[in-house]
């Protein structure tokens, strides 16, 4: 059991650094968007259009967040689907991997977000690193998606607050 849950945490780590590596904006935009501290400080306006300015990099972040959490999502859904069609015994370790690397890249994607959608990626990532659990006790999981559900409804919701 011991070995499983190694082998399970590595793969994990494996996806998130594979997915920390694949983000496609460069370095230099996210220096662009976010005021430096020097430069709000010097702004002759009072403040108040840098605190503008620190929204919008904020409410930029929470849009960027949201679609590439969706699109997480998504992509670990067909993934699992795949993965299940490996069957018992052995396919329960590969849905079990899988689960948790898709939490991996819920978590790295809600970087930046505002505090609901963290909060609602947070929930969505906990419900996937149970049902990684849940596969990984038994080849015959058939663990029930009810709370996952309810947690991408929370980001949902949330999404569309932003």
């Amino acid at each position: 059991m011991n070995r499983n849950r190694l082998i399970l945490i590595g793969l994990a780590v494996t996806a998130a650094i594979a997915v920390s590596g694949c983000d496609p904006q460069p370095e230099s935009a996210d220096t662009a968007t976010s005021p430096s501290p020097a430069a709000s400080s010097a702004a002759p306006t009072g403040g108040t259009a840098s605190a503008t300015t620190s929204t919008a990099a904020n409410d930029a972040a929470t849009v960027k967040a949201c679609a590439d959490i969706r699109k997480d999502i998504k992509d670990n859904a067909a993934k699992i689907t795949k993965a299940e069609k490996i069957g018992p015994p052995a396919g329960h370790f590969a849905v079990s991997a899988q689960w948790a690397a898709g939490s991996v890249a819920i978590l790295a994607h809600s970087i930046g977000a505002n505090e609901a959608v963290t909060a609602a990626s947070e929930k969505i990532q906990d419900e996937m690193m149970a049902l990684s659990d849940a596969y990984n006790k038994s080849a015959d999981a058939k663990p029930s998606k009810k709370a996952l559900d309810a947690a991408i409804e929370e980001l949902d919701a949330a999404c569309s607050a932003s």
